[in-house]
């Protein structure tokens, strides 16, 4: 099971939750987003992390030149595109950045959602089903209709997000079978500032890792 964390800002809580055992680190690479963070700040988490782990950065109708900037300037190794970028755009993506995995979120607003998340799911490796919401692209805290995802099951890798916390990530899963799950808001305090506790508990539930053997 892939455990993505989504929205690091702090080199001390993205090394922290490596080592508790989350497989990826997300972070927020639009500047709009109260978590947003430079290619700088992305770079001072990855040169402190001492566990390998894959490091997302989310985009948002971003051009790709500014992309291929940041992957290399923060030393990412996985792009997610979380606005309204085409198909074209994905494989233009592939060509510019190859060995870079490509994520693509779709936000489930109707059923026709999942038929467009089929065809993203043979040019891209990942996909990630999120919560709509008119405003907000992520970390709402607004969770999708579980029961509308049991036949969903794509060509490739799919995580699961929206809202998931510790307290309601068993019930998803008990639903759902995705490849992984995608937490941002629902292991924070607030906005950018995880909170610990709340990640090593979801690691726990779903993982079987006790933190406390890791401290």
């Amino acid at each position: 099971m892939q455990v993505k964390i989504c929205g690091i800002t702090k080199p001390e809580q993205g090394q922290a939750i490596a080592q508790l055992g989350a497989t990826a680190l997300g972070f927020i690479c639009v500047p709009a987003s109260p978590r947003y963070v430079t290619p700088s700040q992305i770079r001072a988490v990855v040169d402190s992390l001492e566990v390998s782990i894959n490091r997302v950065g989310v985009f948002a109708d971003s051009r790709i030149e500014d992309i291929c900037q940041v992957v290399s300037l923060g030393g990412l190794n996985a792009v997610q595109l979380h606005g309204s970028e085409s198909l074209e755009f994905c494989i233009q993506l592939r060509q510019s950045l190859p060995g870079i995995e490509i994520l693509k979120a779709l936000r489930v607003k109707t059923p026709d959602s999942l038929n467009q998340a089929e065809i993203y799911a043979n040019y891209v490796d990942t996909l990630l089903l999120d919560a709509y919401h008119p405003q907000q692209l992520g970390g709402t805290g607004q969770t999708l209709d579980w029961k509308t995802l049991q036949q969903f099951n794509p060509s490739c890798p799919w995580l699961l997000a929206g809202g998931l916390t510790p307290d309601n990530v068993i019930d998803a899963l008990k639903i759902v079978q995705p490849s992984g799950i995608d937490l941002s808001s629902g292991v924070e305090r607030s906005p950018g500032d995880k909170d610990l506790d709340k990640v090593a508990l979801l690691l726990q539930r779903i993982l079987g890792i006790n933190y406390y053997k890791c401290k």
